[in-house]
């Protein structure tokens, strides 16, 4: 699309600028971080969502989007909308559907090189072990024992299962787990749906890696993660599954009853919100919280089951294989975070819809072992190239709350890519290129081939560049497993 015009300015090589002048209702500014490449990928929907956000009360600042934005449900994928926890909303359109999509990366004490001849095996093994595809159940059955423990403990419910390790805990972000949740405030639908996809990993562009770590670019920090140049690693990226979906759903209806009832006026009716401290915003926020504990307990009895399916495959005992936790980060989830704002440190509710968290050397949310490093910022690239490990900056506080993108982000809806696909064999294509994918699902190579997505070597030079995250390290794909 034609960008520039009176109403959107280039800031710098990294940075545009939608002004509030561009749509009636801004109460700041949009900044939209590409370069002068992917502005040709920048759609209209996507600035007029990022512009739609800006013109919902109490914003702090400014909404910006992520180098891999594109058009999503009310808010942009690749968004950030932070708003005064006081006097802001919430609206379920700025976390998604799949609340707490997240990704996390464990490092093993292996060369990838030793394995060449055992990656066959290991993605058999991985694709029958490991519960994927549409609506796919199989996973760990909650039975009235467990009652509301993984929606309350996230993540460490797991770990008390025997599925992790308690330092797992400690490079999750949150803990894997936040405090407020409110299993109370979710439907009865939406915990059947959550029933037994503990331990799934879904559809779509949810999947599992093995991969090697083929640069490094900070010695330093990639020794404080545990990667090394040659090692083999593996990439988790799931979410809460339908639990989470049911979660937004039945949310979504609550908050446009609530937008009329507090005289919101909504740019988009996909924006219902509510005031934050409002008792529907409050309910919202228990139950999202409740949704991102599921996750991260679906992401930790994963890993479980990973390392388990590592060692029988590869006749190793876990203490020799490492698969060490390096990080776990959040995306599509709403935060309580202390920021500046205009000079003023401020409690600010920050939506990160398809972004995730960049913080900075010394943040005390930080594992000690990453205080000088900063935060690991995991960025997936598309399972025929690579992805990244980047690492958080105090640049990133100031700028983007402590934020940057997720992923490469789509440039071609899954329908025009099945199309694009058809007489083509996305698995020969693959393998030719040194990569073994199994997927579960009919049209899910063609829906994620390589070519859906964004370059993400162009899309972390923009985060690199604009002094985000700095890189680490890249990690280019092996065995990849799809829904």
């Amino acid at each position: 699309m034609p960008i520039l015009s009176q109403h959107i300015r280039r800031l710098d090589q990294n940075r545009l600028e939608v002004l509030p002048s561009y749509k009636q209702g801004m109460t700041g500014p949009a900044v939209i971080y590409v370069d002068a490449v992917l502005e040709k990928f920048l759609e209209a929907g996507a600035v007029d969502q990022a512009a739609n956000a800006a013109a919902l009360p109490g914003l702090a600042g400014s909404v910006m989007a992520m180098p891999d934005v594109h058009t999503g449900y009310g808010f942009p994928i690749g968004g950030v909308a932070p708003f005064d926890a006081e006097r802001g909303v919430i609206s379920p359109g700025g976390v998604g559907y799949d609340i707490n999509c997240g990704v996390r990366l464990l490092a093993s004490s292996l060369e990838a090189a030793g394995l060449a001849g055992s990656l066959e095996k290991l993605a058999a093994a991985l694709h029958a072990r490991v519960p994927a595809g549409v609506g796919a159940g199989g996973g760990l059955r909650l039975d009235k024992r467990a009652g509301e423990a993984p929606l309350i403990k996230g993540a460490a419910w797991a770990v008390e299962q025997g599925l992790g390790r308690p330092e797992d805990l400690e490079r999750s972000e949150s803990g894997g787990a936040m405090g407020g949740a409110d299993p109370h405030a979710l439907s009865r639908r939406a915990l059947e749906r959550g029933r037994d996809q503990l331990g799934t990993l879904g559809s779509g562009n949810h999947f599992l890696e093995v991969q090697e770590v083929t640069d490094i670019y900070d010695g330093a920090a990639a020794g404080a993660f545990g990667l090394f140049k040659g090692q083999l690693t593996v990439m988790l990226h799931t979410g809460s599954r339908g639990l989470g979906h049911q979660v937004c759903t039945d949310f979504l209806e609550v908050m446009r009853a609530a937008a009329r009832r507090y005289n919101i006026a909504l740019p988009d009716a996909e924006l219902a919100a509510a005031p934050f401290r409002s008792t529907e915003g409050q309910e919202y926020f228990g139950a999202m919280q409740a949704a991102a504990n599921y996750a991260w307990a679906n992401r930790q009895a994963l890993t479980g089951l990973v390392r388990e399916t590592f060692c029988e495959t590869l006749g190793m005992g876990e203490k020799a294989l490492g698969l060490d936790l390096v990080y776990d980060v959040a995306h599509n989830i709403a935060k309580l975070e202390d920021h500046l704002v205009a000079g003023k440190t401020t409690k600010v509710l920050v939506h990160r819809k398809g972004a995730t968290r960049a913080f900075g050397p010394g943040h005390p949310e930080l594992p000690a072992a990453y205080a000088a490093a900063g935060q690991p910022v995991i960025i997936p690239g598309d399972m025929g190239r690579a992805s990244y490990v980047l690492a958080g900056t105090a640049k990133a506080m100031t700028e983007t709350f402590g934020s940057a993108c997720h992923g490469a982000g789509r440039v071609l809806s899954r329908h025009e890519a099945v199309r694009r696909a058809r007489g083509r064999n996305i698995t020969r294509e693959l393998l030719e290129a040194g990569v073994r994918v199994a997927a579960s699902g009919r049209d899910t190579l063609a829906e994620e081939m390589p070519e859906a997505y964004k370059d993400v070597d162009a899309v972390v030079g923009v985060v690199e560049r604009a002094g985000l995250a700095r890189r680490v390290a890249r990690l280019r794909p092996l065995v990849v497993i799809k829904g």
